[in-house]
């Protein structure tokens, strides 16, 4: 495993993966409504109205380019980066070309106080210096503009016992992200329709009842499609670098890195939180 800018910038074999990742799953046969409710979570509390007019924002981590499809539709110009070339190129389908930008969160190729807003969803704990991309993040952003981050959450607001099954399914990453891409994938496919799909509708059929699913393990997946399940367990369980903080740790990140009126969302995605450059 190799990682560059002295250990610094980005994770090589992470990088490799999530471009191999977009490759298969680029969205594209994604049902257009379930990745509109998935980003109208994520943005839920996104100041939209305080944006100026023809505002410029920063996608981190851009993927297969759909949340800035979709903050582009709303009228706004976005800077896509991505580290991985073969992920800008799944992203050049739905983007403008001068739209997209390769580097490093870590190494932001962009001038100070240069864009209007920033957002990063499900990228930066995949980063050997997450705080440091927290950092150029907060560079690169005028003064008083919002970011919008998505951070893999350590399970804070759970029992223990989510904690421990937690535990017990990360032994499993660690094994299975060591294995070449195919395979890789074949195994990540059999957890989706094994694991993620009889527990989504196990929640789906308890939440007909009026139950309340919130400690049902993968719940949040109930009202998503398998193709969904499919990419986020290649994502969950084939990603060899990955880091989860709780409420308390982002907000004290974003602090420090020069950020201030952190404001999370009390809902699922955990933890996803807006902040002021």
């Amino acid at each position: 495993m190799g990682a560059s800018g002295a250990g610094r910038s980005y994770d090589e074999d992470t990088v490799e993966g999530f471009g191999f990742e977009w490759s298969v799953y680029d969205q594209e046969d994604r049902d257009p409504e379930s990745i509109q409710r998935s980003f109208d979570r994520y943005f839920s509390s996104f100041p939209w109205d305080d944006l100026p007019a023809g505002a410029t924002g920063l996608d981190v981590g851009c993927g297969s380019g759909r949340w800035s499809d979709r903050v582009r539709a709303r009228g706004y110009e976005v800077v896509a980066l991505d580290a991985a070339r073969s992920a800008l190129e799944v992203a050049a389908r739905r983007l403008p070309p001068g739209s997209l930008l390769q580097g490093s969160a870590v190494e932001l190729p962009l001038a100070d106080d240069s864009v209007d807003f920033a957002f990063s969803l499900g990228v930066l704990h995949h980063l050997p210096d997450t705080e440091g991309a927290l950092r150029d993040i907060r560079r690169v952003l005028r003064p008083g503009a919002p970011f919008l981050v998505y951070l893999y959450y350590s399970f804070d607001n759970r029992p223990g016992w989510f904690r421990a099954l937690w535990r017990a399914s990360d032994a499993g990453r660690r094994v299975i992200a060591r294995l070449p891409h195919r395979p890789r994938l074949l195994v990540t496919r059999f957890i989706a329709a094994t694991v993620y799909w009889p527990l989504a509708r196990l929640a789906k059929v308890l939440e007909r009842s009026g139950r309340d699913v919130g400690r049902v393990p993968l719940s949040s997946y109930r009202d998503q499609p398998f193709y969904v399940m499919q990419t986020d367990a290649l994502d969950r369980f084939g990603t060899r670098l990955e880091k989860r903080y709780s409420r308390a740790e982002i907000d004290a990140m974003l602090r420090t890195a020069g950020f201030s009126d952190v404001r999370f969302n009390e809902d699922w995605p955990f933890w996803c939180a807006v902040a002021t450059a």
